[in-house]
Order: structure tokens, then C-alpha cells, then sequence
């Protein structure tokens, strides 16, 4: 080998050795995986709760410790939530990654008075996190809703509160909301947001008994500076049927006849929703146009499609306006019709706007108009239990 040929080698060594590589990047067996972040607040503190997830059990590899537990839960408070965070940090032996954070969940304290606004902006601000985290509140006690596993000791990942959609094709009760969804809605009239209410129930047993699951029960409405309150159950029903996100739901109407009650219930699909602002001089009204299919469950006996629709329009229209009425009880326009007014027409918005939104009464919904586009009987060998 020449001289010149032993130089070029010499160079080309010494030149890789200034190659940048991974050499600041920790290996993934060596990070923990934040999945949720708990918040309450009590005494002027922020309680933190973190809870890590097993990927080496999420990939079940054959280096797994079958008797690891799924999910683990760290809590430690601070004045700020910062602060808690970093204590959490003092107690942990392992980098925590948080590009894999899918939700947030607050006590009701930690909503109240702005406290949930830092938290917020905390996680929208840091540099890993995502702006599709689920948000969610609770009255429950914090550890208890994170400690909740998957049935059939499923993927951690599979959880309600880390993947909300999974049943909404089956029943879409409470819509979902994430982290941006969440800003835009509180910087935007009505400035109020419907956060989904989550509680721990025991619907499920296996062979040890009791299984715990959470469950969608309701909202919490939040605005830019306050905590308004739950709307809960039956209550909360009408959010179902003024959401064009919904994909499936159920409706159960009574039927009389000369003996006794009967009970129908219906699959409603296929909604569609329209809000129109009536504005007269400086009063508004808002009229409501709802359109959609309807699939009939099993019953006894023969009914025509009018008997349906009569049914299903009524039950619908009321559970609308209790829970229209229910948002008037804690000052929240939970349909958001300040909004509507605000897109269609501005003018009239800024005219009779107060504090972001429209003055609502319970006469503010002049006319709930309903089309059942559709009643379908269900399989067709049970057709003739429908009658024209």
C-alpha cells in the first residue's frame, strides 16, 4: 500500500470518529412510559399522580416478567404542578418518556378557581407531550381511576380513558375531548367546555370476584375561569342527541296498551343537527332541526312507524330540554348556542353578549323540530311486526 493510499485510510478513520451518532439516546428498556397524569388540588397544593405502563408486558417478549404488574402509580405534591412532578422524579431510578401520554384526569378541586388552567397549559407548553390527550374529570379518588385495568387483562393501552373511541361506533354517550379541542373551547364563545365525567363501577365479575371498570356518567362543565358543575346521568342524556359526532345510540320509549306498559327501546344512527339564532331586536331565540335513522329492538306485539315516531320525537325532545335546563341551573349554555349565534351572526353576538355568551332563558330554545328519516325493523324476518 502506497503512502498516499495509507494517508487516505488515516483520514478516513479519523473522520468517523467525528461522526455524530446516538450516543445521548437512551435505550427504550432503560425509559419509563408515561401513560396518565392524575391532578388534585387541596391546602393551596397540587397532588400529581403518574401512572407508568409495562411496554415489555404490553409486547408480552420473552423477556417479560409475567408477574410485573401492567401499570404503576407515583404521586407526590408541590405548590405548583411542576413542582410535584419533580418530586416524582427524585423518586423514580429511570428517564420518563411522555411522548406516549394519552390522557390527563381532574379532581373536581383541581377545577375550581383556575387550577386546572396551569395544569393545562403545563402539559400544552412541554416539548414531548402531544396536543391529543384525553381529558377527563372525576369525583372518585384519583388512584382509584387510574388503577382500573382493561377486561380480560387486556393492553393497559386499551383502557377507556386511553382510548375513549373504541365503543363509540356502539353507544356514543359523552364525546371525547382532547387538550386542543379543550383551548379552542374556552377561548371561544360560549368560553365553556363539556368535559367527560368518569366514575369506577362493578359491572363486570370474574372468578375472584368483583371487576372494576370505568364509566362514562356524565359532564363537568368548565369555563375560562371557574368550575360550574356535574351534569350527571338521565340529565346529561340530551348532550347525545344535539351532537352530530354521535355514530349510535339508545332511546326508550313506553308503549301503552289496554293491560299494562310495554317498553321499546330504539337505536337512533345517522344524526344530524342544525341550530338556527332567531334574532329580534335585542332578543334571541334558537331553533333546533334534528334529523336521523332509527332501528327498532326487540318487542311485542305490532306497531306502525307512526306510533314510533311519535314515541321516539317526544322522549328525545324532552331529555333535550332537561338537560338544557339543567345547564341553565349552574349558568352554563352546555349546547353551545352562544356559538352558533357567533358564527352566523357576529354582529348580533357582540350586541348581546355578556361575558362571552348569550343570555340564556328556558324559553331561549323557541322550537325543537325532529324527522326520523328511517324506521327500520331490524332483521327483515321480523318485518311484519312493523304495520303501516
Amino acid at each position: 500500500m502506497s503512502q498516499k493510499q495509507i494517508a487516505i485510510v488515516i483520514l478516513m478513520l479519523t473522520t468517523t470518529l467525528l461522526l455524530s451518532g446516538c450516543w445521548d439516546v437512551t435505550e427504550p428498556q432503560r425509559m419509563y412510559y408515561a401513560q396518565g397524569v392524575g391532578v388534585d388540588y387541596k391546602d393551596n397544593e397540587y397532588t400529581a399522580y403518574l401512572q407508568i405502563i409495562n411496554f415489555a408486558n404490553v409486547a408480552k417478549t420473552e423477556s417479560a416478567n409475567p408477574e410485573a404488574a401492567p401499570t404503576e402509580i407515583g404521586q407526590a405534591k408541590g405548590k405548583t404542578i411542576e413542582e410535584a412532578i419533580y418530586k416524582l422524579y427524585r423518586s423514580m431510578d429511570q428517564e420518563v418518556f411522555w411522548g406516549h401520554m394519552t390522557f390527563l384526569l381532574f379532581s373536581e378541586s383541581a377545577m375550581k378557581d383556575e387550577n386546572a388552567i396551569a395544569v393545562i397549559d403545563t402539559f400544552l407548553r412541554f416539548r414531548e407531550t402531544r396536543y391529543h390527550i384525553w381529558v377527563y374529570c372525576t369525583q372518585d379518588p384519583i388512584e382509584d381511576v387510574l388503577l382500573v385495568s382493561p377486561l380480560l387483562e387486556k393492553s393497559p393501552t386499551a383502557t377507556k380513558l386511553s382510548n375513549p373511541k373504541n365503543t363509540a361506533k356502539q353507544e356514543s354517550f359523552v364525546e371525547p375531548v382532547n387538550l386542543r379541542q379543550l383551548v379552542i373551547g374556552l377561548n371561544e364563545p360560549n368560553h365553556e367546555m363539556k368535559i367527560p365525567y368518569v366514575t369506577v363501577n362493578e359491572n363486570w365479575e370474574t372468578m375472584d370476584g368483583p371487576k372494576t371498570e370505568t364509566f362514562f356518567a356524565g359532564v363537568g362543565i368548565l369555563s375560562k375561569d371557574s368550575f360550574k358543575g356535574y351534569i350527571k346521568g338521565k340529565s346529561a342524556r340530551g348532550i347525545e342527541w344535539m351532537n352530530d359526532e354521535t355514530k349510535q345510540g339508545e332511546i326508550t320509549v313506553e308503549l301503552e296498551n289496554n293491560e299494562k306498559s310495554d317498553y321499546l327501546t330504539v337505536d337512533i344512527k345517522k344524526l344530524d343537527v342544525k341550530v338556527k339564532p332567531i334574532v329580534k331586536g335585542n332578543d334571541v331565540k334558537f331553533e333546533v332541526n334534528l334529523k336521523f335513522d332509527t332501528i327498532l329492538n326487540g318487542f311485542k306485539g305490532k306497531l306502525t312507524p307512526n306510533q314510533v315516531r311519535k314515541k321516539v320525537e317526544k322522549a328525545v325532545k324532552e331529555e333535550i330540554l332537561t338537560t338544557f335546563e339543567e345547564g341553565l341551573k349552574m349558568d352554563a349554555d352546555v349546547f353551545r348556542l352562544s356559538e352558533y349565534l357567533y358564527r352566523s351572526n357576529v354582529k348580533a353576538w357582540k350586541r348581546l353578549e355578556k361575558d362571552g355568551k348569550i343570555p340564556l332563558s328556558k324559553d331561549s330554545i323557541s322550537k325543537i323540530d325532529i324527522h326520523i328519516n328511517k324506521v327500520s325493523p331490524g332483521r327483515k324476518t321480523f318485518a311484519e311486526t312493523i304495520t303501516e
